[in-house]
């Protein structure tokens, strides 16, 4: 969720902060690390209108009203921490463990571990919205110093994801095709290196590329689903039909053994990403309202097929928002130090709540679960051990969590 949601208005409510409404932050809070905000902050709070629901009695907001029915499929995990307020930086340690960009994403370290499972189709997509990609751009499914046939396959955005896929001349037929790939493949192995990972990727992709012409467009084509399954989505609704979309097409993916999926909701112009500066009450609900009919519907469609309990769900931004108003609008600014993700399915504990933040949700103070905390264990979710996967790189067996990183095993089903 590009930019940032507020983990205050939508699954950590907090009293004690709409009580500080209007008032200066008390000094027994401490000082804010954000990105815009000026001295003597003033509170803001939160105008949501809340509920607990499930046998968890799980919080959540009116924003995110299909949502309710998965209280007791979730875990939430409302002490998530980051090392930056900035956006780009937050999306490649979102992404990668670190700050800093050329380092392997979370998706080719996973497909490095365990591999594809298909043979016609990429190990690791990436679907970004049509507005733009995240400030963080392609680094964010880098595959960094792994070889480069681990990084994101970028799809695009509307009714074609896969550009080029097929040839415009009915002279141009599969023997032609195979006949020049396999003279330019010849080429292309007559200069590779032992060390020339790029050239190597290529080679595997103009192999992966042919393949997919015979098994991606049955993939990405949601009209061979049912009815029912569409409305699900919300495909019959312009609000949700663009996420509801790539949600779908996404679940199609992984059914067909593509491992690593990953959506962008929030891309582009400031308006089209969860980073509400201005209003928080109008963007989440312009932001929600396109996304949360589609994830429920996707925990739903997953639950039923006999997907779930195989397929890890992860839900988040780069990091949450803060508990005081920025500027005096009803905006707020950037909070890397306290903010809410949630998992499902793939060995999580559904229907839990861990960790916690302070009185106005800004710091967590409990079961503070820091980003490499976060990537430990998904891997270990994954059958990986972050500790043992490793890659040596400049004279350094490096990994995903770098010198931190432990798996939260509360969270992990027993």
């Amino acid at each position: 969720m590009v930019g940032g949601p507020s983990q205050l208005e939508l699954f950590d409510p907090k009293p004690a902060l709409d009580r500080l409404h209007g008032k200066r932050l008390p000094s027994s809070f401490g000082s804010i690390n954000s990105q815009f905000l000026e001295s003597d902050p003033i509170c803001l709070g939160s105008t949501r209108t809340w509920g607990r629901y499930g046998q968890s009695g799980m919080d959540m907001s009116d924003l995110i009203p299909h949502m309710h029915s998965h209280a007791d499929t979730i875990t939430l995990v409302r002490s998530c921490a980051v090392d930056s307020v900035i956006h780009a930086p937050a999306h490649y340690q979102m992404n990668s463990g670190r700050i800093l960009m050329g380092y392997p994403s979370l998706g080719s370290w996973i497909t490095y571990g365990l591999g594809n499972e298909s043979d016609n189709l990429p190990s690791f997509v990436v679907m970004a919205q049509p507005q733009g990609t995240p400030e963080g751009g392609a680094p964010c499914w880098s595959a960094g110093f792994l070889p480069a046939s681990q990084q994101g396959t970028l799809f695009r955005p509307g009714a074609n994801p896969i550009v080029n896929l097929a040839s415009d001349d009915p002279a141009f037929d599969r023997r032609r095709q195979r006949r020049i790939l396999d003279y330019t493949q010849q080429l292309n192995r007559r200069q590779l290196k032992p060390d020339d990972t790029e050239l190597e990727a290529r080679i595997s992709s103009y192999e992966l590329a042919f393949r997919m012409q015979a098994e991606a467009p049955e993939a990405v084509d949601t009209t061979r689903e049912s009815r029912e399954t569409r409305s699900l989505y919300g495909l019959d609704n312009p609000v949700t039909s663009e996420f509801g979309t790539r949600c779908l097409i996404a679940r199609r993916l992984m059914e067909r053994g593509v491992r690593f999926v990953q959506l962008y909701s929030g891309g582009g112009p400031v308006a089209w990403q969860w980073d509400a500066h201005d209003d928080v009450n109008a963007n989440h609900a312009r932001m929600c309202g396109a996304t949360d009919r589609p994830v429920s519907a996707l925990l739903t469609d997953l639950k039923r097929r006999g997907l779930l309990d195989d397929t890890l769900v992860v839900w988040g931004g780069e990091f949450g928002r803060t508990p005081v108003s920025q500027k005096g609008s009803r905006g707020r600014d950037h909070n890397a130090t306290g903010f809410t993700m949630w998992f499902a399915g793939g060995g999580v504990r559904p229907g839990m709540i861990y960790g916690a933040t302070d009185e106005i949700g800004l710091n967590a103070i409990e079961g503070r679960a820091h980003i490499n905390d976060i990537h430990a264990t998904i891997l270990h979710l994954m059958g990986l051990d972050h500790l043992r996967l490793t890659h040596l790189h400049s004279g350094r067996d490096e990994r995903l969590t770098d010198v931190g990183g432990s798996v939260l095993q509360r969270i992990v089903s027993a």
